[in-house]
């Protein structure tokens, strides 16, 4: 049905108010589960060292009665290090950005800095799961911290023969990426396990991509239970899928920072982020009708003993 002539209405109306809801709607991920479980220590330096020790293999020990003594061989400490990596960002807006009445946020400056420290945060996670080894630095080098896979060799599994490689194993290189990746299963998974318990680790969180964790979530067998535990009736309800195996129990994590085709068995407080400068928000020297706020991190990922912790690689990813 038309209109009657000369029907005024919105379309020729000049001086509505917008309706802009006062809220910002964001569902970008942010959680940084191996970051935030990680134990934080005061670094004192950019190269953070500490020991390792081993025992010797164990032995029957019989002794004649009234024999001399003679004294065991000594195995020395191993000493490592990490370097720290600087995590940096900034945000400049304009003195008029920040006079302005913005929808959403009481000031834009505030805001934007918000989300550049949020961001840091995904970037360190990632970098604590990069493929990447130690690299000293230089005036025109950024130094960077080893990640987790450059740290693991012993309760490894991955293509054994294939072009897939270890790394050195003392943070200083990547591991070789195997070309050819076979699918992650529970026998790759029980493997490992038994490999960390019979090296002394207790390893209780499994870090993987969400595709290898629906792979996890149909895994089966005797060993497999799994339960909800509740945090409690004033916090946020927390799922865990926990695995129970005769070589301990995990729980399985998934995270979106770690590349799929590695999936992590780790003892979190064999890891420690040796922290130089905590996460800091500070304002740059203004140059011109502009603000600059800078955030920046810098800490070191130190692997207190690499045999406490276990890795799958080469995974297919789909």
């Amino acid at each position: 049905m038309a209109q009657p002539a000369n029907t005024f209405d919105t379309y020729d109306a000049v001086g509505i108010r917008e309706d802009l809801s006062d809220m910002i709607y964001n569902v970008d991920p942010s959680d940084t589960p191996f970051y935030s479980k990680s134990s934080k220590t005061k670094a004192k330096n950019t190269l953070v060292e500490w020991q390792t020790q081993a025992l010797r293999a164990s032995a029957v020990n019989a002794h004649v009665e009234g024999d001399a003594t003679s004294a065991d061989a000594v195995t020395p400490t191993v000493r490592l290090g990490a370097r720290t990596q600087i995590f940096k960002n900034a945000v400049i807006v304009s003195d008029t950005d920040e006079a302005v009445d913005n929808a959403g946020r009481a000031k834009e400056l505030a805001y934007q800095t918000l989300l550049i420290a949020k961001e840091q945060k995904l970037d360190i996670e990632k970098a604590l799961f990069a493929n990447q080894g130690n690299v000293v630095g230089s005036n025109s080098v950024a130094r960077k911290t080893g990640g987790v896979p450059s740290w693991l060799i012993t309760n490894v599994n991955f293509q054994s023969g294939a072009s897939g490689a270890n790394p050195t194993g003392d943070g200083t290189d990547a591991r070789t990426d195997d070309t050819s990746p076979t699918a992650f299963s529970q026998a790759k998974f029980d493997d490992v396990m038994q490999s960390i318990w019979e090296e002394g680790g207790k390893p209780d969180t499994v870090y993987l991509s969400a595709f290898q964790m629906n792979v996890a979530l149909g895994f089966t067998g005797n060993n497999n239970q799994r339960s909800a535990v509740q945090a409690g009736d004033e916090t946020v309800v927390k799922s865990l899928a926990v695995y129970v195996t005769p070589w301990g129990t995990v729980e399985f994590m998934p995270s979106r920072e770690n590349r799929s085709r590695d999936v992590f068995i780790l003892q979190d407080n064999m890891w420690e982020c040796a922290v130089l400068r905590g996460t800091k928000n500070v304002a740059l020297a203004k140059n011109g009708d502009n603000t600059t706020r800078q955030v920046t991190t810098e800490l070191a990922l130190c692997s207190k003993n690499e045999k406490a912790n276990g890795a799958i690689y080469d995974n297919t990813t789909s």
